[in-house]
């Protein structure tokens, strides 16, 4: 019997193992009835058997996992003089999405523009994971350049959604995602400047969590906006993303763990904001259903509603692409691969980094401007309410078929880019934490999202908030991929 299969049969099925939460697996670890050797062989063999059909990796670093895995499992396992317990992630396998540099391990950035290249380095935040012990299985789809919200790559191929592989996963973290949903791995790095956490978490029923600017390290992260660029955990679970934010986030001495966090605070006497503007004015049917269910649950549990007006909201969906489309352009012009390899990009990117050429410099400076104003406005709401969150839908349509640009709700058709992007720009302008969580699902099963946004520096009660849903939801559906 192989390791692989020791694994299985000791903790019932392969599945039940791939999706048990982190904290389960390290305490199999620790108490000797799991190996992350063991377990790693597990997620590999999964990947191999799921990713042909998914998508969702585009390098596999087997060799490197194992021996990684094999360290671990030496430092948790090992003799007395060799221990060494790095904490909760030591031994957990997880992924990075590919616009993340590892260093010997190539970085596609999902472009053929660097389809093989190899950074000498890697980013702050694979440092981070590798002190803290987590083992790196590979490197996730995305969108060309994390330029789009579909991860329909046209050089790598489409990554699928595992609730139904002919939806879209969203993107641009649409593999990490995707790996996570699928239970490919127990989380997963991402990056979010328009919503690229928070979207594909919606489409495939999993936690994203994109944090307070500045708080995770952007260093060796290929750049698409620098003033909105954040990089974000996906997990199957708020413990999970907290877990893996706990690695990332750089925060204050004293300030306790995300982890620690998560299961303090009580749904009775929260005060939630809802919008009167722009966020529940364009949604479909069946999300509604589910967010309207949510909310009620959340009423019903002693949770308590206040209407918040941000009266800039509609003039900030413009600043935040006047803000990146000329950013996107001077870091691809920067970098000598635009417009000189203009051939190698897809259409679409092209066409957007050429967009960029023609905002005008004093556009570009208004958009700033008009982004300190929402700040300021949004603190200002949030304060004056004084609320714990404002609570709003993450999208407003579950996964679109792949290949969907026009997206009907009710008589109306809108374009789905934009229908996917509408709600998490927001954040992202702003600068402020936001987290997805699932909330129910479709008639046909697909995932709906719900969103909490915060005041800066406030992950802590977002990931509270997140798991009181889970508690009040209970165990999502694994997706029909995950067999």
């Amino acid at each position: 019997m192989n390791s692989r299969q020791s694994a299985a049969a000791r903790h019932g099925e392969d599945g039940d193992l791939a999706f048990a939460p982190i904290r389960e697996i390290g305490a199999l670890f620790r108490k000797r009835r799991l190996s992350p050797f063991e377990l790693t062989k597990l997620m590999l063999e999964r990947i191999e058997r799921l990713n042909p059909k998914l998508n969702a990796f585009l390098t596999v670093s087997e060799e490197q996992a194992l021996a990684q895995a094999k360290r671990a499992e030496g430092e948790l396992l090992g003799r007395r003089s060799k221990k060494r317990d790095r904490g909760p992630l030591h031994g957990i396998p997880i992924s990075l999405k590919d616009n993340i540099y590892t260093k010997g391990l190539r970085t596609t950035g999902g472009s053929a523009v660097l389809r093989d290249f190899v950074p000498l380095r890697d980013a702050t935040i694979v440092r981070q994971l590798r002190e803290a012990g987590a083992v790196l299985l590979g490197k996730t789809n995305l969108h060309e350049f994390a330029y789009g919200v579909t991860t329909n790559n046209p050089h790598f191929g489409p990554s699928r959604n595992p609730w139904d592989l002919e939806r879209i996963p969203g993107g641009s973290s649409g593999g990490s995602a995707a790996a996570v949903a699928a239970g490919l791995c127990y989380g997963s790095i991402g990056t979010d400047t328009g919503g690229s956490v928070r979207i594909p978490a919606s489409l495939c029923g999993v936690v994203g969590l994109k944090p307070t600017l500045g708080l995770a390290s952007v260093d060796g992260v290929i750049p698409l906006s620098p003033t909105l660029d954040c990089v974000g955990p996906f997990g199957r679970s708020a413990a999970d993303a907290a877990l893996l934010g706990d690695a990332l986030f750089v925060r204050g001495r004293g300030e306790p763990s995300l982890q620690a966090s998560v299961g303090k605070r009580r749904i009775d006497g929260l005060r939630l904001g809802v919008p009167r503007e722009f966020f529940y004015d364009v949604l479909s049917p069946e999300v509604k259903c589910a967010i309207d269910a949510t909310l009620r649950s959340l009423q019903e549990s002693g949770a308590r509603f206040v209407e918040v007006s941000l009266p800039s909201l509609a003039e900030s969906e413009d600043a935040g692409n006047q803000i990146a489309w000329p950013e996107a352009t001077h870091v691809h012009e920067q970098a000598g691969w635009f417009p000189a390899r203009a051939a190698e990009y897809s259409e679409e990117v092209r066409s957007r980094l050429e967009a960029g050429t023609k905002v005008p410099a004093t556009t570009y400076l208004r958009a700033l401007e008009m982004r300190e104003k929402f700040i300021r406005q949004l603190h200002l709401a949030l304060a004056a309410a004084k609320v714990d969150a404002l609570v709003v839908p993450t999208t407003p349509i579950a996964a679109p078929l792949i290949g969907e640009e026009k997206t009907a709700i009710g008589n109306a058709s809108y374009p789905t880019r934009a229908l996917l992007l509408r709600l998490n720009r927001p954040a992202n302008l702003a600068g402020v934490p936001a987290i997805s969580v699932p909330c129910g699902a479709t008639e046909s099963g697909l995932p709906v999202g719900l969103q909490f946004i915060g005041a800066a520096s406030s992950e802590a009660v977002l990931v509270q908030l997140a798991a009181r849903i889970e508690g009040m939801r209970g165990s999502m559906a694994r997706a029909p991929i995950s067999a």
